[in-house]
């Protein structure tokens, strides 16, 4: 097998290599051309709702003035935006089948249909998560410390920062392995040797799963700890509805982050699962519908995230409550009872 390791692109590339060298049944190879055309049209949709959905929660954090506030919040939103949009337009253009010629050919081999400008947003989005976490956890585990050092500049840094190290990563990855023989895009197909192959998916696995569930889970038991001590302390204590008011704010951007953190997890598992027995055993016979199963998980990683910040965060989930009509009615009849009742009294009272 003769693709890159890493990334979901490679089970699909090891999936083509099996349609040729294993199935000879005509109706077989039918069914699973079939099959392909009906799972990217299944992807380009999770990519339209992801897009949706990445767009209206960017635009609650802006309406509500939160995008300034929560910086890496919202450019995760931004990374799995743009994941989102390019999810659509690489599976609109695998769907299309191109025949690849010239400069342009070339392009679209690399940059598309690799998936690697897809990779570029999710490699980004998770080097963010990561800062997101050591944030969250300098700023409640180390608040004194974190008002002197964690200003404005060192967060837009680390902002920065997760968009080039994954630009960075994608290029020095695809450029060297990707090119196109006979109309046909030549995906991570060249190679030095299988350990090379097998050297970089150990890193990659290291470096984007294993680590960063470490940072996660390091960084979210000390802060649930420090904040299971504050409550008590405030408990004891009439403690002012500010301070209360900010407290709340605190546990809703932590209980948020980490149900995005746990939903990573769970979503790459089994991709990572999938390309560890390939890399470890290049000769697996590849089941159609577990490769399916493990890409479509994936994918959704990035177009249900915001439906957690929908939930979850509260400014977020104030503005997007405000653009449902019903709601947004009913609480305009409650505002003016209660403006009426308050006229009433004063009435009363005089």
């Amino acid at each position: 097998m003769t693709e890159e390791s890493l990334t979901t692109s490679d089970l699909s590339d090891a999936m083509t290599t099996m349609e040729v060298a294993q199935i000879t049944d005509g109706n077989a190879s039918a069914s699973s051309t079939i099959n392909k055309f009906y799972f990217r049209a299944i992807v380009l949709v999770l990519g339209v709702i992801g897009t949706a959905a990445n767009g209206l929660v960017i635009y609650a954090l802006v309406a509500s003035k939160q995008h300034k506030v929560y910086m890496l919040i919202f450019n995760q939103n931004v990374l799995d935006l743009f994941s989102s949009v390019f999810l659509i337009i690489t599976y609109a253009v695998k769907i299309s089948n191109l025949r690849l010629t010239g400069l342009l050919g070339y392009w679209v081999c690399v940059l598309l249909l690799s998936e690697k400008v897809i990779w570029l947003g999710i490699i980004g989005s998770v080097i963010n998560l990561a800062c997101v976490t050591v944030e969250r956890y300098l700023r409640v585990v180390h608040p004194a410390w974190s008002k002197k050092k964690l200003n404005d500049w060192v967060i837009y840094s680390a902002a920065a920062f997760a968009w080039i190290a994954s630009l960075i990563y994608n290029a020095a990855v695809v450029f060297p392995t990707t090119g196109v023989t006979a109309g046909t895009c030549q995906k991570y197909s060249i190679w030095e040797n299988e350990t090379s192959k097998l050297i970089l998916f150990i890193w990659k696995f290291l470096s984007f799963y294993v680590i960063i569930l470490l940072i996660f889970v390091f960084c979210y038991w000390r802060i649930l700890h420090v904040v299971r001590r504050q409550a008590q302390v405030m408990a004891g204590h009439d403690a002012g509805s500010g301070s209360e008011k900010i407290n709340k704010m605190q546990v809703s951007v932590i209980k948020t982050m980490i149900l995005v953190s746990a939903f990573y997890a769970v979503s790459w598992l089994p991709t990572y699962i999938y390309l560890l027995l390939v890399n470890l055993d290049p000769d697996l016979h590849i089941i159609e519908v577990g490769y399916y199963t493990a890409e479509f998980i994936s994918w959704m990683y990035i177009c249900t995230n915001p439906f957690i910040y929908a939930s979850k965060f509260e400014p977020v989930k104030k503005i997007l409550l405000g653009l449902i009509p019903c709601i947004k009615i009913s609480a305009q009849q409650s505002g003016n009872a209660a403006s009426s009742g308050t006229r009433n009294l004063t009435t009363r009272n005089v």
